[in-house]
């Protein structure tokens, strides 16, 4: 089992940024892939951005620019660097991570969600 908690979220005003924290617990030998998606009110969930044990990073096209996602294994935690952020922003976080178990199936895990709201 791997336990996920986010940090970091709250309220900024347009044109600000913020910085995601997520740090596992648990089964973290496990981990390979962590990262993030976000959900904003009456949308889906969708990619943010994920970052690989080797550091291989996948982002989304629209986000490239201002959003950057890094990771300290040593501390078993990602983090989500977010610039000129903008009130379409807006919406629960979640942190995101799959680990790799016997026969190499994979099981992905989900944080609580961190809410950021982009308003003036």
């Amino acid at each position: 089992q791997v336990q996920l908690v986010e940090s970091g979220g709250g309220l900024v005003q347009p044109g600000g940024s913020l910085r995601l924290s997520c740090a596992a617990s648990g089964s973290i030998f496990s981990i390979d892939t962590m990262g993030w998606y976000r959900q904003a009110p009456g949308k889906e969930r969708e990619l943010v951005a994920t970052i690989t044990s080797s550091g291989i990073t996948n982002s989304a096209t629209s986000l490239k620019g201002r959003f950057t996602i890094s990771r300290d294994s040593a501390k078993n935690t990602v983090y989500l660097r977010m610039n000129s952020l903008k009130p379409e922003d807006t919406a629960v976080y979640y942190c995101y991570a799959v680990a790799i178990g016997p026969f190499s199936t994979k099981t992905n895990y989900w944080g609580q969600g961190t809410q950021v709201t982009v308003s003036s």
